[in-house]
């Protein structure tokens, strides 16, 4: 018996089907059977299917005589079932990768629940994706299993069929089938949640689900959709005939409306001469279907009113909406105005030479070069104030209450910005701000260029994707002084950024750290990230790729990687900032750190305690490698993809030919690096030191201090100590690991 029966129903999706059956035939996790449905498709679809079925035991093809709609052709594939669980897959969407290993792993640990509900993420014809907005109900849900009374946000997520798998037994026990007609989710899910005594969540996206351009059937304008009015009669009658599920006839009642309001809402549902009928069929169910003493909601009033009451509400939205997009330009313009406004009233004052204003990461907090600068000038400098600008009023609370800060674009912001002497940054200030004579502006990088930057990136249309180059280096014509770690970054910034600047070899203040490395920050930073005592902690950072829309490639399986390292070590991943947010920590980050396989360090606010804590980096092409490289502990380039970055984003030198370690090119061949202790020979010693020598000069410990008494204090310059900085092991036991 297979854990997994797989129905598929298939109709008139030829150009999307092998994509399909790849997605599911050729996971890592085997015990399937595929039950796929050829619905009388007059396209390719039969021949496919039978081709594959051929070369793949595990899928059977049912070809049914005459076409009966993707409900039906499920409840067909349903009697050949056998599986444990049942999984509606639809035929134009994809699994990801490993998603039937972690839905078997989740299964296993929560008992075989009725219902499981995983993740899912949009994937757009023109090649964006997104993340379920909702995602973090999964997440809040992942202890035990639960009923939808215990857990009611549950039905907020999507009310489809195919993002979850159902104890076969349990859909048999009640049986569950699917009616005719569009909408056809909906009289099976409702049913199947409140009737479930055991739901789990996985919080993992396990499928991509395709939004083609054309061709999907709700978004086909027909009347069809009056169907959703026949499949909550269904949802009613089900619930009427269990009175235990009577409390739920409000909730249901108020989905409804919704749910038939916002099929009248889109322009590509229903044709324009069967709204209004639309409109009344729903008001009329509604009235009929109110419980007594129901509390109508403020958005659902409209359905106690007539069409042309909603027509005209409805009109005067898209003509607020259009307002609202018509102002954006004036406001942009006003905001420039005010700027330099208020930079041409404190041009009649000098500038104020104690005022520092600070920012880093787009305004994300006292951190990285800037924030080291900061906490440096408090030592050194006392009498100076130090102003950091942060995003918005959220930021700004997460900050220390003795950190003077300013939100980005508000009057206070323009009051310090138009008096500031001093600018310190990671990035570049907005276009809005004006830069005033007298004015100094500090620009520390975010690292030691590796990948093409600023106008090296115009020969690369890929990477300057939504990046304005001209407005860049417009923007960078404002910096006075460029912190360079090295000689290799002082050669790229003054060929990538073409402006106005001077190079100052200072070193990379937040790297003072590394090079002083105190233990006790070390032994903090490792129990804060949950690395056990003893165990070698292995740092997993790869970069973005520009070859991908979103920039996230999957290049290794991270719960194998886990495993390969065997016991004695901890794997911690740190995800490139630019991913944090979106679908990447769903394809099983995320899920993996809740289970313990991983530690998901993405999140961790100072990337340099996370450098710390680790005994081994392995990377691919990220600048962290550079900074990593101070601390003198091994490293491993995983470059598996190294021409395909190289020709999307462009690369200054061949990292494969001057690594900072030992260079895999497969999975297996990192696997093995590992395995065998390599990682850390003799040679790995020799390509490491190398590779200090040439990249670690300028950095010596005193690089903040550097900066605040040459660039800020306008003290002698002294030169950073002519030295590679000594190694920096991690812990004790770190020679000793295994």
């Amino acid at each position: 018996m297979p854990r997994f029966s797989i129905i598929l129903p298939v109709f008139k999706v030829q150009g999307f089907l092998r994509e399909c059956l790849d997605s599911v035939l050729r996971q890592s996790y085997r015990d399937i059977e595929v039950i796929a449905v050829d619905d009388c498709s007059p396209d390719g679809c039969g021949a496919i299917l039978d081709e594959y079925a051929a070369l793949d035991s595990r899928l059977r093809v049912l070809h049914l005589p005459e076409n009966v709609g993707l409900g039906r052709a499920r409840n067909a594939g349903m009697p050949h079932a056998t599986g444990d669980f049942l999984f509606f897959l639809d035929s134009d969407d994809t699994l990801t990768p490993g998603a039937l290993r972690a839905m078997a792993d989740r299964l296993d640990e929560t008992g075989d629940p009725d219902v499981l509900v995983f993740d899912y993420a949009r994937t757009y014809w023109w090649g964006g994706t997104r993340r379920n907005v909702l995602a973090q109900v999964l997440a809040d849900a992942a202890g035990s299993t639960f009923t939808v009374a215990e857990r009611p946000e549950i039905l907020d997520l999507l009310m489809v069929v195919w993002n979850k798998v159902y104890r076969r037994e349990f859909v048999a026990a009640h049986g569950f089938a699917f009616p005719p007609g569009y909408y056809e989710d909906t009289p099976w899910t409702f049913p199947v949640l409140l009737s479930a005594e055991r739901i789990a969540t996985l919080d993992r996206i396990c499928l991509d689900y395709r939004q083609r351009r054309q061709g999907n059937i709700l978004s086909t304008t027909s009347r069809k959709h009056f169907d959703i009015h026949d499949q909550y009669t269904r949802v009613f009658d089900f619930v009427d005939s269990r009175p235990e599920l009577a409390s739920w006839l409000p909730y249901l009642h108020a989905k409804m409306g919704e749910h038939c309001l916002d099929i009248l809402s889109k322009p590509d549902r229903l044709p324009p001469a069967d709204k209004a009928e639309f409109f009344r069929r729903t008001a009329e169910m509604f009235r009929a279907r109110r419980p007594a003493g129901a509390v109508v909601p403020p958005a659902l009033r409209v359905l106690e009113g007539g069409y042309p009451r909603y027509a005209a509400r409805r009109q005067v939205a898209r003509g607020v909406r259009e307002l609202g997009r018509r102002s954006q330009r004036p406001r942009r313009a006003a905001s420039v105005r005010l700027a330099r406004a208020a930079s041409a009233v404190a041009g009649r004052r000098s500038p104020d030479p104690r005022l520092v204003v600070y920012s880093a990461f787009s305004h994300r907090g006292v951190l990285g070069d800037p924030g080291a600068i900061y906490h440096k000038a408090l030592e050194i400098a006392p009498g100076w104030r130090g102003v950091w600008v942060v995003r918005d009023e959220e930021t700004a609370a997460l900050l220390a209450p003795d950190v003077e800060r300013v939100v980005l674009d508000t009057p206070e912001y323009r009051r310090v910005t138009a008096r500031a002497g001093f600018f310190v940054n990671n990035v570049n200030w907005p276009g809005t701000l004006v830069k005033r004579p007298g004015t100094v502006h500090i620009h520390t990088h975010q690292g030691t260029p590796l990948k093409y930057m600023g106008a090296d990136l115009l020969g690369k249309p890929g990477a300057r994707l939504g990046v304005d180059v001209p407005q860049m280096l417009r923007r960078a014509d404002r910096w006075d002084h460029s912190l360079v770690a090295n000689l290799h970054s002082e050669l790229v910034w003054e060929r990538a950024y073409p402006c106005h600047f001077r190079s100052a070899r200072t070193g990379s203040p937040r790297n003072d750290v590394l090079v002083e490395a105190p233990a006790a920050r070390i032994a903090a930073a490792r129990a804060r990230l949950g690395v056990p005592e003893g165990h070698t902690a292995v740092l997993y950072a790869p970069t973005r790729r520009e070859y991908r829309r979103g920039g996230h490639v999957e290049r290794l399986d991270l719960a194998r990687f886990a495993a390969d390292l065997g016991p004695g070590h901890t794997l911690v991943v740190r995800l490139h900032p630019s991913l944090a947010t979106g679908p990447a920590r769903g394809l099983g980050l995320s899920e993996l750190h809740r289970r313990g396989v991983l530690v998901d360090a993405t999140d961790e606010p100072h990337v340099e305690d996370v450098l710390l804590a680790s005994d081994l980096l392995v990377t691919d092409y990220s600048a962290l490698m550079f900074d990593y490289a101070l601390l003198d502990r091994p490293i491993v380039l995983h470059a598996d993809d190294l021409d395909a970055y190289g020709a999307s984003r462009g690369l200054y030198f061949d990292v494969t030919a001057e690594p900072p370690g030992h260079v895999s090119r497969s999975a297996a061949e990192l696997a093995w690096l590992m395995t065998s202790g390599s990682w850390r020979d003799e040679e790995s010693a020799r390509l490491r030191a190398r590779f200090r020598e040439r990249f670690c000069g300028f950095d010596d410990g005193q690089a903040a201090e550097r900066v605040v008494r040459t660039l800020l204090l306008g003290e002698a310059a002294r030169a950073p100590v002519s030295r590679v900085p000594s190694p920096q092991p991690a812990h004790d036991d770190l020679l000793a690991s295994s």
